[in-house]
């Protein structure tokens, strides 16, 4: 089958998925032929430069134009933007592929969970992480139970692209598009991949937030103003730029999170150790294809390199050594949506997992109003 994709957004993550829809029939040739049909965005000189870039046949300036001409709407767009174009979508059976975290509200994001159950659509969440080699391993050394009753979960997703106080403003430093910042933008991988791994649910927390700097520069050409004497509007920074929480899970273990975008000397550090009964593992993004593991039998950390034939996704992909990068992910990830919308076998991340993420942010930003442990 032959599947007709809309984009709502283009820029960063519309560059990542069209990148790896491209890859798709060369590596993952049984993945469901794409159609790049419309593009959607606001700003229409963009949006022309765009859509040749991206391989689309036109763009429209309306996602309602758009819903239906398509089989799976990309929901890519800004945090406030995700549940209405997504539930229209999930109303007309349209199958909706949507970036973290499913919406900038926990009432947003149960609206569009609701959507989901009531429609014969597909759904997915881009929790991309998922999809690394390492990852995909790790998650097979716990089922399997080689590190047996599992005690911790410890996360740490550190980023300094606001680390300067005179970094830009942007939406993501308000509350009313981005619902969050560090908590939503980073958090919400790492209490996906802690739940993932563990196979369980975080069933209570203590958290805490932390705003550093209290408003941003605004640049010029979107939004800002120069003044007659050089000054340059500002705008309030209404979100996180840091949080940090302890965790309960269902099961029994103990978790502790943290996230910042001004920890300096980070450009993109997403660490997250699990320690059991018997053995560890341990994985940084910055090492991709990299898994620490300390087995029953041995001293210490061992480090595996994830790229032999029988590794996940190895068959698909270079000889042994040959690493893979981010963008791999995206890849794996599309092929895996795709697959389940061709055969409506379901898939996952869907957005009930997104909800179970959302309500996690939810109950951390409440613990850090409240001051107090919160169930979530």
């Amino acid at each position: 089958m032959t599947v007709r994709v809309g984009f709502l957004g283009y820029r960063f993550m519309g560059r990542a998925h069209a990148n790896a829809l491209a890859r798709l029939p060369l590596f993952f040739p049984e993945a469901p032929a794409v159609e790049r049909s419309v593009l959607i965005g606001r700003d229409e000189d963009g949006l022309s430069e765009a859509v040749d870039q991206l391989g689309f046949d036109r763009y429209v300036t309306d996602w309602a134009a758009a819903i239906d001409e398509i089989d799976v709407l990309y929901n890519l767009g800004p945090n406030n933007l995700h549940a209405a174009p997504s539930i229209a979508a999930l109303e007309e059976d349209v199958d909706v592929f949507c970036e973290k975290p499913l919406a900038h509200t926990l009432d947003a994001a149960e609206e569009m969970a609701a959507a989901a159950r009531a429609s014969n659509a597909t759904t997915g969440i881009a929790f991309n992480y998922r999809f690394v080699p390492a990852i995909q391993l790790a998650r097979e050394l716990i089922d399997r139970g080689e590190l047996g009753e599992i005690y911790h979960v410890r996360t740490r997703y550190l980023q300094d692209g606001l680390a300067d106080p005179e970094a830009a403003w942007s939406w993501r430093n308000d509350e009313s598009v981005a619902g969050s910042g560090a908590l939503g933008d980073l958090g919400a991988h790492s209490i996906d991949l802690a739940q993932f791994l563990l196979g369980d649910r975080i069933e209570r927390v203590s958290g805490h937030l932390r705003t550093f700097v209290d408003e941003r520069p605004v640049p010029e050409g979107a939004g800002g103003i120069s003044g007659d004497e050089g000054g340059t509007e500002t705008r309030p920074v209404t979100v996180d730029d840091a949080f940090s929480a302890q965790a309960t899970f269902a099961g029994g273990a103990m978790g502790t999170f943290e996230a910042s975008r001004m920890a300096t000397g980070h450009d993109n550090s997403n660490v997250i150790e699990v320690n059991g009964s018997k053995g560890s593992l341990r994985f940084d993004l910055e090492r991709l294809n990299e898994l620490d593991v300390r087995r029953p039998d041995g001293r210490g950390f061992e480090t595996v390199l994830v790229t032999e034939e029988d590794d996940p996704y190895g068959d698909r992909w270079w000889p042994a050594g040959h690493v893979l990068g981010w963008e791999h992910t995206f890849v794996h990830e599309n092929d895996e949506f795709l697959s389940a919308v061709a055969s409506g076998d379901g898939y996952a991340p869907d957005f009930s997992d997104g909800l179970a993420v959302q309500r996690v942010l939810a109950a951390i930003e409440k613990s850090d109003a409240s001051e107090s442990w919160v169930t979530v």
